[in-house]
């Protein structure tokens, strides 16, 4: 029950940090956006290159990229910012490879522990008989809590993952 009890701390610490640290407004920063919208070509970028360089993140400096070469014929400009974006695209998918772990080894993690609950009932067993049923039933149902307990972590991980990882995806720019 503790590496299922670790596993549920780490997935929920997990979990919160990414909601916090994916929501829109964090990575497409309102300032950020009407910059980079008010920018028109042959106008001094220098403000713009500024407030991206003060406010980093993944669309801000993937934006600074592209402000810093616009004088750069377009193919070069265009793989500078490409380049940055494989670069900083990651950091939106940042622990979710720990979410989807916890999300696979917490059923199994459980399933050890039934099948560890459930040798311990036959060592006992094969020890003291059959006489009390009372004392059998209650060592298999504690051992089947355990693999309750490892799918109660893993089913909501693996939907808190899924939905994280679709909302860093959409957050990725095309």
């Amino acid at each position: 029950m503790i590496p299922l009890a670790v596993a549920s701390l780490l997935a929920g610490t997990i979990a919160i940090e990414r909601i916090f640290a994916l929501r829109r407004s964090r990575v497409l920063p309102k300032e950020i956006v009407e910059v980079v919208e008010s920018v028109r070509p042959g106008k001094d970028l220098s403000v713009a290159i500024e407030i991206c360089r003060r406010n980093p993140g993944v669309f801000s400096d993937i934006m600074r990229c592209g402000l810093e070469r616009a004088g750069e014929p377009w193919p070069e400009m265009r793989d500078a910012v490409i380049d940055t974006g494989r670069q900083e695209t990651p950091l939106l998918e940042k622990h979710l490879v720990w979410l989807e772990t916890i999300a696979q080894i917490a059923p199994l993690l459980g399933l050890l522990g039934t099948v560890l609950g459930m040798i311990k009932v036959f060592a006992a067993i094969s020890v003291a008989g059959l006489g009390d049923p009372q004392a059998l039933s209650e060592g298999i149902s504690e051992a089947m809590v355990t693999t309750a307990v490892g799918l109660a972590i893993g089913i909501p991980t693996l939907v808190a993952y899924n939905l994280l990882a679709a909302r860093a995806t959409n957050l990725i720019p095309e």
